[in-house]
């Protein structure tokens, strides 16, 4: 990490926790605004094989939503959905090799990331942009994702009727939201007075408690075949969280785990690449 890096994150730390001691309240809506702003961009150059793509944008709450459509038109369409701080230019690997299956493949950057408007990300807003995204350029009936994209997929899924014949790809997802939030208190040794607040947030901007934002909680409405790929070293989104799930048994789910990794180089992986697109 380096040094100006550090010097910030000392900044935000000493500021929340002081912040706290005047209102706990104010600290918890400072913490969540940081929670949900990604501070880092990916900096992989585009792809030249996406110049090949049609560009996509549609207005919402706001924002200009971008993204690119391959292969369009074909009855089998394909979405990519990445995590926080990433972009679609990521999976360029599994592109080719979907089109080359007669697929139609959208990938699109989520708010505040890659291509697309905005400052903040969080759960609901993916959710609706992903929703606009299956309304307008769907019906999309194959899905891959990563990271947080893997939790707000799964969110989508129970809410798409039939969704048995629906098939999906949880890279390394980000399993529990309270699992990444106790990550982010920590990281940033923020007053665990401020944690109970910063629920409280949650649940008056989203409408549901911080349990209902949970992979192991939807997974249970989600009828289609699910393919699970998860690190065992994976220090983002904890392995603990999908043994969980694994530990459940939900039928339609086939689970595969990996070593050595972690949580970015999965998916970019050669065999896992080989195992989503045989799987789609």
């Amino acid at each position: 990490m380096k040094v100006a890096q550090k010097l910030a994150i000392k900044y935000v730390r000493a500021r929340v926790n002081i912040l706290a001691l005047v209102s706990k309240r104010k600290a918890a809506e400072k913490a969540f605004k940081i929670f949900c702003t990604p501070f880092r961009k990916t900096s992989k150059q585009i792809p030249p094989f996406f110049e090949k793509a049609e560009k996509l944008h549609f207005e919402m709450d706001g924002m200009a939503i971008k993204g690119y459509r391959f292969n369009h038109p074909q009855e089998t369409k394909v979405l990519i959905i990445h995590g926080f701080e990433s972009a679609s230019k990521n999976f360029e690997k599994y592109i080719p090799h979907l089109i080359n299956k007669g697929y139609e493949v959208l990938a699109f950057d989520a708010p505040a990331h890659g291509r697309s408007d905005g400052k903040e990300i969080n759960l609901p807003l993916y959710l609706k942009t992903l929703q606009q995204i299956d309304q307008r350029y769907g019906p999309i009936n194959r899905f891959m994702s990563h990271s947080f994209g893997g939790i707000t997929l799964a969110h989508l899924l129970e809410t798409l009727p039939q969704n048995e014949n629906l098939k999906a790809v949880f890279i390394a997802p980000a399993t529990e939201t309270a699992t990444s939030i106790d990550l982010f208190f920590t990281f940033l040794k923020f007053s665990p007075e401020i944690r109970k607040e910063f629920e409280n947030v949650i649940l008056e901007k989203g409408g549901q408690p911080l349990s209902y934002y949970s992979i192991r909680r939807a997974i249970k409405n989600i009828h289609g075949p699910v393919l699970w790929i998860h690190d065992e070293d994976d220090d983002i989104t904890p392995i603990k969280d999908a043994i969980a799930v694994k530990d459940d048994n939900p039928p339609n789910v086939d689970f595969h785990f990996t070593k050595g990794l972690g949580h970015r180089k999965i998916y970019r992986d050669a065999e896992v690449v080989r195992r989503v697109v045989d799987f789609l």
